[in-house]
């Protein structure tokens, strides 16, 4: 954690010091983008990630993994690994094995000696031995790099992903895959970019977003290119790299904007919601710089639809924009909650149920007090609009004089009972489990609610000692912070009348 600074966000108590969070440099990592020709064209290989994994459970994504100790240890000692991806493609030839029990050769894809793949399964520092004593055949001249993408400011970490490429020819000629050894893929599949494309946008799979990404431009190359992979492959490796679009779903696209948010997060999303060729909104674009605005505005031109409103979900500082800088980049009407239009004037009043036509998509306005007053979801076949109702990463604070904690529980109860395909927070990746994250949500909240009152039955009666022995169990919460929360429970208990207030503090409430 870097050293600590006041936060400017209205939801953080007033002269409050939070630690803000120390982000740095991206980690290396790779995957392989390895494609075949199909009996009806190109095809590329996606395996479905194991709903245990940390990042993208469930989703579709190529294989790969972070270059670590063992690849640089593999630059070092052996001779046909070398240049300046030299590491990177030590890491994914090592991934394939684990992964995919495959390795190029000059024969194309062969499978790795089942022994062999199993040593590195349970252990990948054999990689290296065993590559050294000629186990498997290796040749790495078909490998090469389509592009670079460093991760978005999502998390506290990033990421430099290499993105390499092999093509292994006539799929007659490409083995048979084992999952068996392995357990980070519970399926795999060789499909077009088309079809696959196809499926995500109507939210039939889940797809990683830069794997969405990179798939449209495999196929917009490959229309230039007579279908020849190879050919396309080169023409993408060449290409200058640019801003790309991050892409959470079919109608989705994020831009996160630099934001005095809670920490760990130090960004807010923005979300492009609606039809990519019709309609669309801005969600949250809380810009207060240029270079921002600037970003913002880039991806509403790359965008194919036309832009027909500005949304806030609510009015805390990190979600709103410098309204000058915004109205310099759109004329375009604010939509908000009747609370929102206190702060900031609305041309158009959000309410609950009303459907939001976007081309050709629907989302549902849900109005979800708790965190604030007017909070605003958004509901459609794609997923969320989830505000600041959940978080990706972080936690989210219910502030006790404008939030409600029993109402936000309650609020979180109903968003469950949606059973939201994807959830979009404002503060953090996608949420790939969305049911997992709401559940946890509700029983965190309520047991922390039942160790606040038992806090109370045990005799104390002030604020600080009631918040240190209902986080007990959480000692790295920051003091203010549980002090804080803990007043929303004890004002929640309070209306409930399980609590009082008095003169000598916090007690039980008199029958």
């Amino acid at each position: 954690m870097g050293g600590a600074k006041a936060v400017n966000m209205s939801e953080v108590p007033a002269g409050l010091t939070v630690p803000l969070n120390d982000r740095g440099q991206p980690r290396p990592t790779a995957t392989m983008t390895l494609t075949r020709d199909g009996p009806e064209g190109v095809e590329v290989l996606l395996g479905l990630r194991s709903p245990t994994m940390r990042a993208f459970p469930s989703y579709w994504a190529f294989p790969g993994g972070g270059v670590s100790r063992v690849d640089h240890a593999a630059v070092q000692a052996l001779a046909e690994l070398d240049g300046d991806e030299s590491a990177t493609v030590a890491c994914i030839l090592r991934e394939m094995s684990e992964e995919l029990g495959l390795v190029p050769s000059q024969r194309g894809l062969v499978p790795l000696p089942e022994e062999a793949r199993r040593a590195i399964v349970n252990d990948k520092t054999t990689w290296l031995p065993l590559a050294q004593a000629g186990a498997f055949d290796v040749d790495r001249s078909g490998l090469n790099v389509l592009s670079h993408r460093i991760t978005p400011p999502f998390g506290p970490v990033q990421f430099d992903n290499a993105f390499m490429h092999f093509h292994a020819g006539n799929h007659t000629g490409v083995p048979e895959i084992d999952l068996e050894p392995q357990t980070e893929f519970t399926e795999i599949m060789w499909a077009m970019p088309s079809d696959i494309l196809r499926r995500w946008k109507t939210h039939e799979i889940k797809v990683a977003p830069p794997v969405v990404t990179l798939l449209m431009e495999i196929e917009r190359t490959l229309e230039r290119c007579e279908r020849n992979m190879v050919n396309a492959a080169n023409d993408i490796a060449q290409r200058l790299p640019g801003r790309r679009s991050i892409l959470f779903a079919h109608g989705v696209e994020v831009v996160p904007i630099k934001t005095a948010t809670l920490p760990p997060a130090d960004h807010t999303n923005c979300y492009l919601v609606g039809d990519p060729e019709g309609s669309f909104v801005l969600v949250d674009p809380a810009i207060r710089m240029r270079e921002d605005m600037e970003a913002l505005a880039t991806a509403v031109e790359r965008h194919k639809g036309e832009l027909k409103a500005v949304l806030f979900t609510h009015s805390h500082g990190d979600h709103l924009a410098d309204m000058s800088l915004l109205r310099e980049a759109f004329d375009v009407p604010v939509w908000g909650s009747a609370h929102t239009h206190l702060s900031v004037p609305c041309d158009r009043i959000l309410v609950d149920g009303e459907v939001l036509e976007l081309g050709v998509q629907q989302w549902e306005v849900l109005i979800t007090p708790g965190h604030h007053p007017g909070h605003v979801c958004l509901l459609s076949e794609a997923g969320l609009i989830a505000g600041d109702m959940v978080a990706g990463f972080g936690t989210i604070l219910v502030p006790p004089h404008t939030g409600d904690m029993g109402v936000y529980i309650e609020q979180l109860q109903r968003l469950s009972g949606s059973n939201p395909h994807l959830i979009f927070p404002s503060h953090g990746p996608v949420v790939a489990q969305p049911q997992r994250l709401l559940n946890r949500y509700i029983d965190h909240r309520l047991k922390r609610h039942e160790r606040v009152l038992n806090a109370v039955k045990s005799g104390l009666n002030d604020l600080t000692s009631i918040a240190k022995d209902a986080y007990a169990d959480t000692p790295e919460a920051h003091p203010g912070l549980a002090e804080d929360q803990a007043l929303s429970h004890l004002m929640t208990l309070e209306r409930e009348e399980r609590v009082q207030q008095g003169s000598s503090g916090w007690s039980l409430k008199e029958a």
